[in-house]
């Protein structure tokens, strides 16, 4: 079995030249720091999940290119790090995981982006989740969001192109240096490259997900500890069952794609749309 797993991890090996490329994806490699101050000159910034690189990324063509459309894609997930270092042990560059929430934390507590906050814009996924993160933002970092700096998201189509006029002309009425986008991983993606698309200049957009929920206590909270050790994704499972295991779950099927593809592109699925 040993040689078995060691055959596929040194085959194809000489395509492990562009250094930071895992399935087609360039991964940023440098610090949560160097993230916060490249991304404060505008641009987007996203965080693909496992489940997102492992399903979104081979079934909808417009979650690949919001991918490539990005200026800074953290390597967020603890299992795509883990499977790819360790076929990097039989030779070739390692990455080091950089976390939304780690880049998330460090950049509302940068003392360069503490002014811009005043100038920021919300989307949110319910009014709940919006209430509970703007009263987190009041006490923890003094800042207070109107309304109008705010938007509860629709409900975007799972795949896709995404259009959202009215989110679209709100942001330019307010003209915002930042725009947090904390919706779901895979449509939050589709939703910057849209934006960016489309706004002249572009501020910096931000593609967090939950991470903000995990601070301000809208979903499960992950100490840095559980974050350092990747054990994010069992504490959500450990808190919302039904909703994260299934997902985790299918995140098993990056391992064979890594394995498969390495640095390449996986072929895209010819996935029927589904009609609403």
């Amino acid at each position: 079995m040993t040689l078995i797993f060691r055959y596929f991890a040194l085959i194809s090996f000489d395509a492990l030249k562009d250094e930071g490329t895992v399935l087609g994806v360039s991964f940023f490699r440098g610090t949560a720091e160097d993230a916060v101050e490249r991304i404060l000159e505008g641009g987007l910034l996203v965080a693909p999940s496992g489940p997102g690189l492992s399903k979104n990324l081979i079934e909808d063509s417009f979650y690949g290119k919001a991918l490539d459309a990005a200026d800074i894609v953290l390597p967020d997930s603890g299992l795509m790090v883990l499977i790819w270092n360790w076929i990097a042990s039989f030779g070739g560059f390692r990455i080091k995981r950089l976390s939304g929430l780690t880049f998330l934390s460090s950049f509302l507590r940068s003392p360069a982006v503490k002014c811009e906050l005043d100038n920021s814009f919300w989307v949110m996924p319910s009014l709940e989740e919006n209430n509970m993160n703007l009263e987190w933002l009041r006490k923890e970092l003094d800042v207070s969001i109107s309304a109008e700096e705010t938007y509860i998201a629709p409900m975007y189509p799972s795949a896709g192109q995404i259009i959202d006029d009215l989110l679209l002309k709100n942001i330019q009425q307010q003209n915002p240096s930042i725009i947090f986008l904390n919706i779901g991983g895979g449509v939050q993606e589709r939703l910057g490259h849209y934006l960016k698309d489309h706004l002249d200049p572009c501020p910096a957009i931000l593609c967090c997900g939950a991470a903000i929920a995990f601070l301000a206590g809208g979903q499960a909270r992950i100490p840095d500890w559980a974050d350092r050790l990747m054990f994010g994704w069992l504490l959500r499972c450990l808190h919302n069952p039904v909703g994260f295991v299934p997902r985790y779950w299918q995140a098993r099927a990056l391992v064979p794609l890594i394995l498969r593809y390495r640095q390449l592109r996986p072929t895209l699925k010819d996935v029927p749309t589904k009609l609403a």
